[in-house]
């Protein structure tokens, strides 16, 4: 279809006069920010998929299910589990397909498709942040079944790989481990447009048994006798510790080289150490997987810590809100704090499982908390399979608004100007409203916040979004007032375009 030059020209004006138009006076309300994700979980196909070896649109159709639930939930991340044991649930060089998805590990999907491709893509298209999960140092899970494939790690440098009880461990002191695992997360970070990445709880193992109960030692002795014939004089813990710490210092740095707007996430064991504070008990993460949290948040090496908060508010000695205020207290670089939920609790058996409400009471705490801006939930199967109906209880309550994912302002910011926000006439009954930045400016979302009589109704679109349709509402009429704000990828919000109706119509 051709338009003619006079039309393109006139085009062109009409939006040259809106962009430079001042906006109405008009009051336009915030938008909450809160953090609010869901991990779903590949290794044993805990959350996605249902079951190895499913059919490519099967496999399709129950991710689409995931998101679309997320949005529906009014979610605004998802954390996709895409490297359960040096394993890959995306296009990969460097490791093989992963077992979880295509039921052999080294066979990729059948017909061809990149599954972490699809899932960012879909993602953004509902307006969810996409954080890519990875697991550093497991190389093999016991629900393991297929054969090996021949590009493993544990075929091409078996000299990494430790035998641990039921699982194969890369050895976290080995330099080329390190090497390793820092250049896997730093391909996905070049070539996918992820929003984040993150690693769990998992650092040296948590301990094994044999058969007689006995805990069985992490078996780095070469690694360790290397280290100390070469002059070191840490202990064997502190070693270790430093091993971790190195890896995790390296891995915020490569990232913040590569894409400094792509957050970096830990979610470690809940707990630091026993008597910290001091009404707590339990695991500790320092001596046993020789992770020092603590000093990864002091020294700035993330930028955002996610503790798995796994017990109840009201358990003393290991209360959500006792432990959420004290890593609050410990974060003094003002790091984000989106402490991680046990929602997969909800529903379990009767004097095990939780009430939904104990879900509901963590969200109000956290928000009650000042320093913390978000929850995670484990798992997504527990909101897919609405447990005791905890999804409708999350979506008509606690989360009945949308909300945008808090800004990161330590990572950088984009100058975004107010948008052009035009209305293009429609039949009978529909809005159709228009938006543009000048050229040269980039937005990952939109925050459009719409008036309809005495309410506002806000949405959050994908950045490539710049037209919405509406149709009119007999109950609340039509839309009299439209704001428009460009968020950038570092999460910071732009100045506000605004429509408003000339006829001040009801």
């Amino acid at each position: 279809m051709s338009f003619g030059v006079p039309l393109i020209v006139a085009i062109s004006l009409l939006w040259s006069r809106v962009i430079q138009a001042p906006a109405p006076s008009v009051s336009v309300p915030p938008v909450r920010r809160e953090f609010r994700a869901a991990w779903v979980a590949t290794v044993d196909n805990i959350d996605w998929p249902s079951k190895p070896g499913l059919p490519v649109e099967t496999q399709k159709a129950e991710l689409l299910a995931i998101l679309d639930r997320a949005a529906q939930l009014r979610l605004n991340a998802v954390i996709l589990q895409v490297r359960p044991a040096c394993d890959a649930l995306y296009a990969s060089t460097l490791e093989p397909w992963s077992e979880y998805l295509t039921g052999r590990m080294g066979q990729p999907p059948e017909p061809y498709y990149d599954p972490l491709a699809f899932a960012i893509e879909e993602a953004h298209r509902r307006g969810l942040e996409l954080h890519a999960w990875f697991n550093p140092y497991r190389a093999r899970h016991p629900s393991g079944k297929s054969p090996i494939a021949d590009q493993h790690i544990s075929r091409t440098r078996p000299d990494l790989v430790r035998t641990y009880g039921r699982f194969l461990w890369l050895d976290p002191g080995e330099p080329d481990v390190q090497a390793h695992s820092l250049a896997v997360i730093l391909d996905v970070v070049r070539r996918y447009d992820v929003d984040g990445v993150h690693i769990d709880d998992y650092f040296y193992p948590y301990k094994e048994r044999d058969a007689q109960g006995r805990v069985l030692d992490f078996p780095d002795e070469p690694r360790w006798q290397q280290y100390r014939t070469s002059g070191g004089r840490l202990s064997r813990d502190d070693w270790r510790r430093q091993n971790v710490d190195a890896f995790v210092e390296r891995m915020y740095r490569v990232v913040k080289a590569e894409k400094p707007w792509v957050k970096v996430g830990i979610s470690p064991f809940g707990i630091y150490r026993p008597g910290y504070p001091e009404q707590i008990k339990g695991f500790d993460q320092y001596t046993e997987l020789y992770a020092d949290v603590r000093k990864w948040l002091v020294n700035g090496w993330m930028d955002y810590l996610a503790p798995q908060l796994y017990w109840p508010i009201e358990q003393r000695e290991q209360s959500f809100a006792v432990l959420l205020h004290w890593w609050v207290s410990q974060n003094s670089r003002g790091r984000h704090l989106w402490p991680g939920s046990y929602t997969s609790r909800v529903g379990e058996a009767p004097g095990q499982g939780w009430p939904p409400e104990e879900i509901v009471y963590q969200i109000k705490v956290t928000r009650g908390q000042a320093g913390a801006t978000g929850n995670v939930h484990f798992s997504m199967k527990a909101l897919m399979q609405n447990r005791r109906g905890l999804a409708d209880l999350l979506a008509s309550g606690v989360y009945a608004e949308p909300a945008l994912v808090p800004a990161s302002p330590w990572l950088g910011k984009e100058d975004l100007p107010a948008p052009g926000v035009v209305v293009q006439p429609e039949g009978t009954g529909e809005q159709r409203f228009q938006w543009r930045l000048p050229e040269g400016h980039r937005v990952r979302w939109w925050l459009v916040r719409m008036k309809r009589g005495d309410r506002w109704e806000i949405r959050i679109l994908p950045g490539q979004t710049t037209e919405l349709r509406l149709e009119e509402d007999v109950a609340r009429g039509r839309v009299q007032v439209v704001a428009v704000t460009g968020v950038d990828r570092y999460g910071n919000e732009g100045q506000t375009g605004i429509w408003q109706d000339a006829a001040g119509r009801p």
